[in-house]
């Protein structure tokens, strides 16, 4: 069984000797490789260069014994491509070219214009399926409907989001127009993207924490719905919801087959709760990855041993990968999962 094979395997709830591996955030700074890249390029011109995307999206995988691929881009592609561009701030943090607040903005968003905006993802796409040749699963993304309005409306980064609820309380006819535009345009994009090749779409829903329990629904979960909806099931959808992970009933409203969680819960007791026909993947702490690698080594098997009668299960991290990461403590961590044998440890 090869990577690509293993990795449908748990999508489809099958129960294996060790689960797929595959790392949020696979790219990035704690990489000398992509280190040395990025001094020649900047990081908007590798997500917009199929070739650079190609190469930092394979990175990870010709030094790691990793299952997956996620290709290399950036969720705020979408608002880019429906007309509010976006640039780093010098401080840190995400800077929209505005605020997105007006009916007249909104209604200058094309979504059908997002295929022709962003072939450069399509194309990376297509290099790195060559690449990987069927031997390991490649998985496309984008951001939650929500999430994308949240950097939109507040113009960026934030700190208390406050301006997205004012206008969901105040002018819910505008959050709809603004939500149904991102659905529309995401719809597009994710079709594109199964159309080049991809296993798998993640779906990020990073400020999912900002919403109350009993708004989630109306404010990010149905809106994934219909995207779910719209993809038809021709390919897994997974669902990442940082902060959210203990409301394992409410989360399966987004229409989603497998669920990311962070590690501030119980990855047996949600699959549980879950129940048959649903996959998780998680959920170490990434800042382990900053520790020893007798530290990662110990904390992982712990993980695995706690979901060993569990099937239908991805190994991840409860979040993506941070730039204080070690080398060493990666190469622990994957060689600790790719070596576990459930049967040898006792099941």
């Amino acid at each position: 069984m090869n990577s690509r094979e293993r990795f449908f395997k748990a999508c489809e709830g099958a129960s294996l000797p060790r689960p797929p591996i595959w790392v949020m955030r696979q790219a990035g700074r704690y990489l000398p490789e992509y280190r040395a890249l990025k001094e020649k390029h900047s990081f908007l011109e590798m997500v917009r260069t199929p070739e650079l995307a190609c190469e930092v999206t394979l990175q990870p995988l010709k030094r790691f014994a990793l299952d997956a691929a996620i290709i290399f881009s950036d969720i705020l592609v979408i608002p880019e491509a429906l007309g509010q561009a976006y640039h780093f701030r010098d401080t840190g943090g995400i800077e929209m070219d505005f605020h997105l607040r007006h009916r007249e903005q909104v209604d200058k968003m094309e979504p059908r214009r997002v295929g022709e905006k962003l072939k450069y993802v399509t194309d990376a796409l297509r290099l790195v399926r060559k690449e990987l040749d069927g031997k390991k699963a490649l998985l496309g993304f984008g951001g939650s409907p929500w999430t994308l309005a949240t950097y939109m409306i507040e113009g960026g980064s934030s700190k208390n989001h406050e301006t997205i609820k004012c206008i969901y309380y105040e002018d819910t006819q505008l959050f709809e127009s603004i939500m149904q535009k991102l659905c529309d345009a995401l719809i597009l994009y994710f079709k594109m993207q199964i159309e080049a090749g991809v296993d798998a779409i993640q779906i990020f829903d990073s400020f999912g924490h900002l919403c109350a329990e009993n708004e989630y629904y109306e404010l990010s979960l149905k809106w994934v719905a219909k995207i779910a909806e719209a993809l038809g099931g021709v390919v897994p959808i997974i669902f990442y919801a940082k902060g959210m992970g203990h409301l394992p009933q409410l989360l399966k409203l987004s229409g989603a087959n497998i669920y990311s969680v962070d590690w501030t819960v119980s990855l047996p007791h949600i699959k549980r709760e879950l129940g048959q026909g649903y996959g998780v993947q998680g959920n170490l702490d990434p800042a382990l990855l900053s520790t020893s690698p007798e530290c990662v080594r110990k904390k992982t098997l712990a993980l695995l041993d706690r979901m060993k009668l569990e099937s239908g299960y991805i190994f991840n991290l409860g979040h993506g990968i941070l730039p204080t990461a070690k080398l060493a403590c990666m190469e622990a961590l994957v060689d600790t999962v790719s070596g576990y044998d459930r049967d040898i440890r006792g099941r």
